[in-house]
């Protein structure tokens, strides 16, 4: 009789956890997977995907606006929130349905189920059912944080029920000031909603490059959203199907949505850590894991937005493929987490990956800034107010450049193949030994010759 029911029990099936499954499975360990909602985890069901979708149709209307400048006549356009949100779902079902069937090809079992800890080997299930497991990982993911404590918090809606309105709000009061909020705010803005975006700090996207969020606000801003930052909500009124939001400077807004985006925390309430000896990370309520994503038990591993580490989806599913690799396939391979890309899905679109111009000032002695903004070629027929901003961070002792930013159209696409070159460790001379690809806007990226800023740490520091 087998020691233990299953060699590897994965609680969440979320991006992550499936591509541990999966592989895990693909190296001959017996797998079961336990998802309590829906296959494919926040960011296939409630983030990434349907969101990316909702930014492609709020761009339509600007490309109807845009036409004319190129000769076009479009009669007057219509759009219907509900065909949308059928369409999403619509999709959102067909790739549930798809990481089911690959998880169940691979030969890991799946359960429609919630799973919680008896100790560190052991399981139980809502559906009653008790399983031992060699291995755990927790893959559970995190969850929208909610403001607890602010009067009226029951009629904020998060980004797990905005995907889900059963219309348009034609007036809508987000709070946040990272990728969540200001990507709905432009979404809904593109829609043709009133939004006005409310921030607790002096500026939005904290953590960005300062160049960064100086533009992206002026163009949000041009694009008629309404930014107010330095305060916050304090209480939300509901009068019939209008709200009204209270903010701490004592002002009010009238809005028929208000939703807030103010961070997510990760998911470890409720699965019976208290039974393992599952330690907590304390500086951020994630799940403590080691570089390999152990934990403090050796039979639980843990990985993805659920230890607060990293909170990308490329990140889980790279921490599940390695820790799967590790454990079943005798490979070790250690996830870096340094020179990530990411993108924000604003409009305009931020793609970033490598240092910001003040985290290489703390680092290096030298810093060597090249910086352009341009009004991109498209512009110059549609008519559209709006510019390019592109930043290359570069170490000036050794001409490597540590950050690339940029924002406008493409901005992601670009900076994918640029974390490339960051990762590579690409020098300023590499860039600019590059042929420029013309006429495109990426070309202003290798055609850079002048030092816009220049840092040199003075010896006293």
């Amino acid at each position: 009789m087998a020691e233990f029911d299953v060699d590897l029990f994965v609680i969440g099936g979320g991006s992550g956890g499936v591509r541990a499954a999966r592989i895990a499975a693909g190296h001959g360990a017996k797998v079961m997977i336990a998802e309590e909602y829906r296959m494919g985890g926040t960011c296939v069901i409630r983030g990434c995907v349907p969101k990316k979708l909702l930014v492609y149709a709020s761009h339509i209307q600007h490309e109807i606006e845009d036409a004319a400048g190129f000769g076009w006549t479009i009669p007057s356009a219509t759009f219907d929130w509900p065909t949308l949100i059928a369409n999403k779902d619509r999709e959102i079902a067909r790739l549930e349905a798809a990481y089911t069937t690959n998880v169940e090809k691979s030969g890991a079992r799946v359960v429609k189920a919630r799973a919680v800890f008896e100790g560190p080997n052991t399981l139980r299930l809502s559906t009653g059912e008790t399983v031992t497991a060699k291995y755990v990982l927790i893959a559970t993911g995190g969850a929208p944080n909610h403001g607890a404590g602010i009067p009226g918090i029951e009629h904020v809606i998060s980004s797990n029920e905005v995907f889900h309105l059963p219309q348009l709000p034609k007036r809508i009061v987000i709070q946040g000031g990272g990728y969540i909020a200001l990507e709905f705010a432009c979404i809904f803005a593109g829609f043709g909603s009133d939004v006005t975006l409310i921030y607790r700090g002096d500026n939005i996207l904290r953590g960005f490059d300062e160049d960064v969020r100086t533009h992206v606000r002026a163009e949000m801003e041009k694009n008629g959203i309404a930014i107010l930052t330095g305060c916050t909500v304090a209480r939300v009124d509901k009068h019939g199907s209008e709200f009204t939001t209270h903010l701490s400077n004592g002002s009010s807004i009238a809005s028929d949505q208000v939703m807030f985006a103010i961070g997510r925390h990760p998911a470890v309430a409720n699965l019976g850590l208290e039974t393992t000896g599952v330690a907590i990370n304390p500086k951020n309520g994630g799940i403590a894991v080691d570089s390999f994503s152990k934990t403090s038990v050796p039979s639980i591993y843990a990985i993805g937005d659920v230890t607060h580490r990293t909170n990308l989806t490329p990140v889980a599913i790279r921490e599940g493929h390695a820790f799967a690799d590790a454990v079943f396939g005798q490979r070790t391979v250690e996830v870096d987490h340094s020179n990530i890309p990411t993108a924000v899905f604003s409009q305009p679109e931020v793609g970033t990956v490598g240092l910001t111009e003040t985290e290489a000032r703390a680092k290096f002695s030298h810093v060597d800034i090249y910086k352009t903004s341009f009004r991109p070629m498209k512009a110059t027929m549609s008519g559209r107010d709006t510019r390019v901003l592109m930043k290359l961070v570069v170490d000036g002792t050794t001409d490597r450049v540590v950050g690339c930013h940029i924002v406008g159209d493409g901005a992601a696409e670009m900076v994918q193949v640029l974390g490339i070159a960051v990762r590579m460790k690409a020098t300023k001379a590499d860039f600019d030994a590059t042929m420029a690809l013309h006429p495109t806007a990426a070309e202003e990226l290798v055609t850079m010759r002048t030092v816009s800023a220049r840092y040199v740490r003075e010896a006293a520091e």
